[in-house]
């Protein structure tokens, strides 16, 4: 869309617009709220409903708002009475066979098209023949479907198809007889949910939450979404301390991600009131002994005096889960009361990445409207999900050229205008080309690619006028990260502009690099140590074996809490105030949505009491924002950050992170060829990954909710769509023998 403005009338009032805006989109930004369904922002325009028409001067008849382009001197009329006539009637026909439902429907009181008609529609409704009626059934574990309500507004078939990429629902049949189906009558996909978030009515609906409770019952608090590094905005449906449903941003207000969300960030939310949550301190009061809820006072007062009995050699681990005011807690804990090492449980770690950065991060709306983008290693379709949607509309909306270097054939290939196809271990090499070595006998040797590839990616680049997105997965060596991020900034041209996306793994590894820059890895830490602090779970805590004492701050007992002497209830995400900082650098705010489950505790106030209990004052005066402002005034990047400065979530803040130029990555260089020269890289990998392989997977948190386990278990179609698979299935995703009900299988193409 050009940025230049021209003059547009609506209903008499003269406006200026883009030039090539959507017609509806100016209207609505100017105060005339056009009725419409199947019209999206961002995708494909349907023109299938029929509500949005506007009359057009010198048009000859009435025309649908969502497929006209403005133009210098265009004259809209929005409100008449031909206009509102047409508009009646299109509701009409759109209850023609919708069942009048709302008291039982998981809509009622959020439904657009209840919206629409109590605005647009007529009181009285003359078609009086017997609606089509159609059973409730199951398209998934987590989506039920109503298909007697849908409108064939085909949202979530261009959702599915524009966003995701994977078709796995669509229309069956033709005209009278047109159902929203998938194939097989099962959905074997990423289970993203976003059919549902973008359904206009209650056909598409969430299988956790449905039936718990009436929209209008739950307090919405807008929180950051804890799985992805995406940051995420998110919000929260919460009622009497419980959380019941998870959806994108709120309906009328957009965080940078829209309505989207993943599987993971829409469904994977009943850890945070599970009844296996720690409801209160535990104590081990001997090795290899069971532990034995305690109060609160007892356990501060053991570990203080445990602490000062290992005074010298008491080091902390941070989990990269933590928001930024639990991690700068703990830096500084480990700094000033115990004066140890202190180290993040990254196993995917970045710094070295965002020590050499040479040209600004990619913001997520950068990416969507980039012209080429370079894929170094990564699987953003099943890590970073956010980012993975907007290079495929960058590519099918806006016509970009993606580059993907991997070691395997991912899912996202088949968006790629070229794959580079590495072998296995050998990734690494290809940072070499970055230097300007693209004929470079080791690269080729090594990824066992033809140096007229990496040429092709070179040209590529060269070629490109506009935005230049270079991401990195965090499987590069330090080494390979430094390099990239350090060189890429020479990429740039007249016209070209280049910019850098890392994908670290969990949600706040970049806070962790911004706030913990010392932190030594996990391992290292632990060395250093005979007691330890650990907040949080870890990869592999197999290295606390044999410490003289350990204590863990977690939601859960989990391999970590085996080895622990203490074990201290913390606060999920959704009962602390903070911030996470995402792969984008934006600094993001976290709410508190409910109050603290059992007697559990944020992270943070929990290592401030151990400070107080050893004589340390933090200065915090257990308060989240006193924590954050001490914080930016410590974080260089983060300076004049405040909570209010951060309460936008359309327009999200990104840390002044210092771009160097002329970066001396020699020693990288020389430290990666020799690693390369000594290594032996594996065969070739041809196996493309299913859909979900790490989504899916059951972890601490996601195994809190049922569907999730049939999810990792290969999704199995039930015999019956009309029951729950929940109770078909057990958690193992293999069949019950009881539970079933006498109906036959439903499925897309079965209604006559």
């Amino acid at each position: 869309m050009s940025t230049e403005l021209i003059k547009v009338t609506i209903n008499g009032q003269e406006v200026e617009a883009e030039k090539g805006a959507v017609l509806i989109d100016v209207c609505r930004d100017n105060g005339e709220n056009i009725p419409s369904f199947c019209y999206y922002k961002d995708l494909e325009p349907q023109a299938s409903c029929r509500m949005c028409l506007v009359r057009i001067d010198k048009m000859p008849k009435l025309q649908t708002s969502c497929t006209i382009k403005v133009t210098d001197g265009m004259a809209v009329t929005t409100r008449s009475p031909e206009i509102e006539k047409a508009q009646r009637s299109m509701g009409e026909f759109l209850l023609t066979n919708h069942p009048l439902d709302c008291p039982v429907c998981d809509r009622g009181g959020e439904c657009e098209l209840q919206e629409v008609i109590f605005d647009w529609g007529d009181v009285e409704e003359r078609f009086t023949e017997k609606k089509n009626a159609a059973p409730e059934k199951y398209l998934s574990p987590i989506v039920a479907n109503d298909p007697q309500r849908c409108i064939l507004c085909k949202r979530c078939t261009r959702v599915c198809n524009e966003w995701m990429g994977e078709d796995a629902i669509e229309a069956g049949n033709r005209g009278a007889n047109t159902v929203i189906g998938t194939y097989g009558g099962w959905l074997n996909c990423s289970q993203c949910g976003n059919c549902i978030e973008v359904c206009p009515t209650g056909t598409l609906l969430d299988g956790v939450y449905r039936h718990e409770t009436r929209p209008w019952e739950l307090d919405q608090t807008i929180t950051t979404d804890v799985y992805s590094s995406d940051g995420m905005q998110l919000s929260i449906g919460s009622r009497c301390g419980l959380v019941h449903r998870i959806v994108a941003r709120d309906r009328y207000v957009n965080g940078l991600n829209g309505e989207f969300l993943d599987v993971k960030a829409r469904f994977a939310h009943e850890f945070i009131n599970h009844k296996d949550r720690i409801k209160t301190p535990l104590i081990r009061y001997s090795k290899g002994g069971k532990l034995i809820p305690a109060t609160w006072d007892a356990a501060i007062d053991l570990i203080g005096r445990k602490f000062e009995e290992n005074s010298g050699s008491v080091g902390v681990i941070a989990s990269p889960r933590l928001t930024n005011e639990s991690l700068y807690t703990l830096g500084r804990f480990a700094t000033e009361a115990v004066k140890g090492p202190i180290g993040v449980d990254d196993r995917g770690d970045m710094s070295a990445f965002f020590a050499n950065l040479s040209a600004p991060l990619a913001t997520h709306h950068d990416i969507r409207y980039a012209k080429t983008i370079i894929l170094i290693g990564g699987e953003p379709e099943e890590e970073q999900t956010y980012t993975a949607k907007q290079m495929r509309q960058a590519v099918r909306n806006g016509g970009a050229k993606l580059v993907v270097i991997n070691e395997r054939p991912i899912n996202l290939v088949r968006n790629a205008t070229q794959f580079i196809h590495v072998n296995a271990g050998s990734i690494d090499a290809f940072a070499l080309a970055f230097l300007g070595e693209s004929a470079d006998k080791l690269i080729a040797d090594k990824c066992g690619i033809d140096a007229l590839e990496v040429e092709t990616a070179g040209k590529t680049i060269e070629e490109t006028e506009g935005d230049i997105i270079i991401m990195v997965g965090s499987e590069l060596s330090p080494e390979a990260q430094a390099l990239i991020s350090a060189s890429a900034g020479s990429l740039a041209g007249e016209g070209r502009r280049v910019l850098l996306h890392p994908l670290p793994l969990y949600n706040n590894s970049v806070g962790a690099i911004d706030v913990l820059p010392d932190a030594e890895t996990a391992i290292g830490a632990a060395a250093k140590s005979n007691a330890l602090l650990v907040a949080g779970s870890l990869q592999n805590p197999d290295f606390l074996k044999g410490k003289d004492f350990v204590i863990v701050q977690e939601l859960f007992e989990t391999e970590t809490t085996a080895y622990a002497d203490v074990v201290l209830p913390a606060a999920s995400f959704a009962e602390v105030d903070g911030t996470f900082t995402n792969n984008a650098g934006n600094v993001q705010r976290v709410r508190k949505a409910i109050e603290p489950l059992h007697q559990s505790k944020p992270d943070w106030m929990i290592t401030n009491l151990i400070a107080r209990e050893m004589g340390v004052d933090l200065g915090f005066d257990f308060s989240a924002s006193g924590v954050f402002k001490k914080l930016a005034e410590t974080v260089q990047a983060y300076e004049g950050l405040r909570y209010p400065a951060l309460k936008d979530e359309s327009n999200p803040v990104q840390a002044k992170y210092p771009i160097q130029s002329e970066l001396d990555v020699s020693g990288a260089a020389a430290a990666l060829r020799q690693s390369l020269e000594a290594g032996q890289p594996g065969a070739r990998n041809n196996d493309v990954p299913h859909v979900g392989h790490k989504l899916h997977r059951l972890t601490t948190m996601t195994s809190k909710t049922a569907q999730f386990h049939l999810l990792a278990n290969g999704n199995p179609k039930p015999a019956n769509l009309l029951l729950s698979p929940l109770q078909q299935f057990g958690l193992d995703g293999l069949v019950t023998s009881n539970g079933k009900a006498e109906a036959a299988v439903v499925e897309a193409g079965d209604r006559e």
